[in-house]
Order: C-alpha cells, then sequence, then structure tokens
C-alpha cells in the first residue's frame, strides 16, 4: 500500500511522456507535485509501438532533464509524401527547419522508463499502481478519488491534471467527449527492406489506406490503416502475403521488402474533449485528445499541451487560478484544432474513390507544397513545433 499525502499543490494523472513532462515542469517551479500512475514501478507500459518524436518535443523533454543522449532512437532527417496510382509528391528536409533532424523515433516504453528516471531524480513525489477513479473540482480545490489496493482514499489538490483517461475527463460537469469512429484499425510491423532508411520516413496515401513507415534501427515501423476485417486478415495472413501486399503498395521506394515481424492491431477512434478546462481541472494529452495515426502528431500535441500548462501557470500562485487556466486554453486552441483539422482532413481526403479532377487537385496541392520553398518550410516547421500560439492574460 503507498503512503497517499492528503494534500499538494498539484495532482497530475498519468505517467505517460505528457503527464511526466508536466509533472517535471511543476517541480522546476517549485510545486508540490503529486503524479499518479496505475503502473507498477521500473514496469515497461504494455505498448510496443515505436512513435516518431518531433525534434520540437525532443527539445521540451531536454529542458527539463529528461532527454538523454543514451536513449535508443532513430533519426528522421525527410519525409517523402506520395500517392499510390497517383502524380504529386512532397519531401520534407532537416534542411527545411535548419535542425540536426526533423525528429526521432523511439520506442514508447523506452522513452516511458526514461522519464521515470528523471523523475526519480528530480524528487517528484509518485504514486503508483494506484489508479484516480473519480475528480471533484470544488471552489478551492479539487477532490481526487484513488484506489491503490488497500481501499479508496481521497487527495486534495489545488490543481487536478488529466493527462491520460478520458472517462475521468468526461466526468467533469459540463464536458462532453467529441468522438468519431474511422471504423478503421492501425496494422503494427517491423520490416527490414534491400534497402536500408538512411534517415527517410515514408507516409503513402496506399489505395486501400494510408500507411508509414519509420526509420526504426536497421529496418521500418510500419502503421499501416486498414478496413477492420482486413487488419485481422493481415494479423494471421502469411508473412509472404503480406509482403506482396504491402509492396505493391509502397512501390519499389525502399527496394524488395526481405522480412517482417508478427503483427499487431488496434481500433482508429478521434476522441475529443469538448473543453480542456474546468474549475481546478486541466486536460493535457490524451485526456485532452486522442487521434488517427496519420501525419504521427497525437505524441508530440501532447507533448505541447505541458509546456504550454506549465507556461501558463508560472507567474500564478494559485496553479488553480481560474484565469492562468484560461490562458492555458487560449494558448491550446490554435494548434490543438489546426493538427486534429489536418489529421482529421487527411483522413477524409484520402479515403475512397475521388473524381478523376479532384486526384489531379490533389496531385496539384503535393507537388506545389514540394516545389514552393516558403510554404514548405513554413508546413514543415508546423510539423516540428505545432502551429505556435503563446500564452496570453
Amino acid at each position: 500500500m503507498a503512503f497517499i499525502p492528503e494534500h499538494c499543490d498539484i495532482a497530475v494523472v498519468g505517467g505517460g511522456p505528457s503527464g511526466a513532462l508536466a509533472a517535471l515542469h511543476f517541480a522546476a517551479a517549485g510545486r508540490n507535485v503529486v503524479l499518479i500512475e496505475a503502473r507498477a514501478r521500473a514496469t515497461p507500459p504494455r505498448d510496443a509501438r515505436a512513435l516518431a518524436l518531433s525534434w520540437g518535443s525532443r527539445d521540451a523533454l531536454a529542458a527539463v532533464g529528461a532527454w538523454s543522449d543514451d536513449l535508443p532512437s532513430t533519426p528522421i532527417d525527410r519525409v517523402h509524401v506520395s500517392r499510390q496510382g497517383g502524380w504529386g509528391r512532397t519531401v520534407i528536409d532537416r534542411a527545411d527547419v535548419q535542425l540536426p533532424h526533423l525528429g526521432l523515433v523511439v520506442d514508447y516504453p523506452q522513452l516511458v522508463l526514461g522519464l521515470e528516471r528523471r523523475l526519480s531524480e528530480a524528487g517528484v513525489t509518485v504514486l503508483w499502481q494506484t489508479r484516480a477513479t473519480g475528480v471533484r473540482p470544488l471552489s478551492g480545490y479539487s477532490v481526487l478519488t484513488l484506489e491503490d489496493g488497500g481501499g479508496e482514499r481521497v487527495l486534495t489538490c489545488r490543481l487536478a491534471v488529466l493527462a491520460e483517461g478520458g472517462a475521468l475527463a468526461a466526468a467533469l460537469p459540463g464536458m462532453r467527449r467529441l468522438q468519431h469512429d474511422y471504423h478503421q484499425s492501425a496494422v503494427l510491423a517491423h520490416l527490414l527492406a534491400e534497402t536500408p532508411p538512411a534517415g527517410v520516413a515514408y507516409e503513402r496515401f496506399a489505395a486501400r489506406g494510408p500507411l508509414a513507415l519509420l526509420p526504426h534501427d536497421d529496418g521500418f515501423m510500419l502503421v499501416w490503416t486498414r478496413a477492420p476485417d482486413d487488419a485481422e486478415r493481415l494479423l494471421t495472413a502469411d508473412d509472404g502475403e503480406v509482403i506482396a501486399e504491402l509492396q505493391q503498395a509502397i512501390g519499389s521506394r525502399i527496394g524488395r521488402i526481405v522480412g517482417i515481424s508478427p503483427r499487431t492491431a488496434f481500433p482508429l477512434k478521434l476522441s475529443e474533449a469538448s473543453r480542456i478546462v474546468a474549475a481546478r481541472t486541466a486536460l493535457i494529452g490524451n485526456a485532452a485528445q486522442t487521434m488517427h495515426p496519420v501525419a504521427a502528431q497525437g505524441l508530440n500535441l501532447g507533448i505541447r499541451d505541458a509546456v504550454a500548462l506549465a507556461a501558463a501557470l508560472a507567474d500564478s500562485t494559485d496553479p488553480g487560478d481560474a484565469a492562468a487556466l484560461a490562458a492555458y486554453a487560449r494558448a491550446r486552441k490554435r494548434d490543438s484544432l489546426a493538427v486534429v483539422g489536418f489529421t482529421h482532413g487527411l483522413v477524409a481526403l484520402f479515403d475512397g474513390p475521388r473524381h478523376p479532377l479532384v486526384d489531379r487537385a490533389y496531385g496539384l496541392g503535393m507537388a506545389a507544397l514540394d516545389v514552393v520553398g516558403p510554404w514548405r518550410r513554413r508546413f514543415a516547421r508546423h510539423l516540428v513545433f505545432g502551429v505556435a500560439s503563446g500564452v496570453r492574460r
């Protein structure tokens, strides 16, 4: 049974990257912060995904000592975007943003364990194997109901930050969860090809669903959007059959595919909170929004949530001050709307058959983005750093 303090300045629910980063920022600012995590200490999360971390997110982690160059990662120096069966493509390069890399591909369990070590170094109180089962905002503080196997207890805080658990956020007064089921699943696998990654990531809008190939060690991490029945078939299909379908979809860009790992799959849904602040409560990361993996923006959006919330509270004696929370909501509105709208629009844009004239217009747009330097560089900066919007009081 973990010791649960009775009160703290800020309680963060969820020890994933967004929650851990927020807790580190709050601790660095001198706040008395408690992080609540259902996972056991030193136990990797049951999530074997490799994720694309933008260079902006890497810098955000480094700012609080949460990035180690020892963390295994594979650089992304170029992103190649194309369409199967259509002309027009866009190539974004690290030179477009004048950075060492556009981003890095990291294994999610390794990233989380690295953050855990940094939390310990920073002296952040973490309640491991503890679940928040309820949150009740009051005028002067919030009340969290916690369960750690030894019965229910409560923790009061001046601000509750929900980084995970859409159901917990949805129970807040006046909060709604806006959801869209894409009726699609993401198929994940690691593959090897004749052509090594060489820092190139591929986003391919294939006829049977968009796919991403992220450079990962000496091969690629595949994220392939398919219809649910089709995804289930690919999980048990012969490796040769899957490779043949994938080769047809990606073409010759990576040469001949020579191997593929066992596949996993998960359903794809958009889930977005109707607002990201309530009385004595703020939402970041997955509690604020989960989205389609196309363009690989979900993790990076959540990290920017954490940084923006810390900035909004920096000058507030009371972390639950309504004006500070309103400033956070304003600061995140533009970026969140842009990224969620962009990813949702991409899925809708390339889903299903199109009129030939519309198809040509898509190709022209991709080609224009590729050749018009200012457009391409601006788009690249949005992918790396988000749609900037500072905190305004």
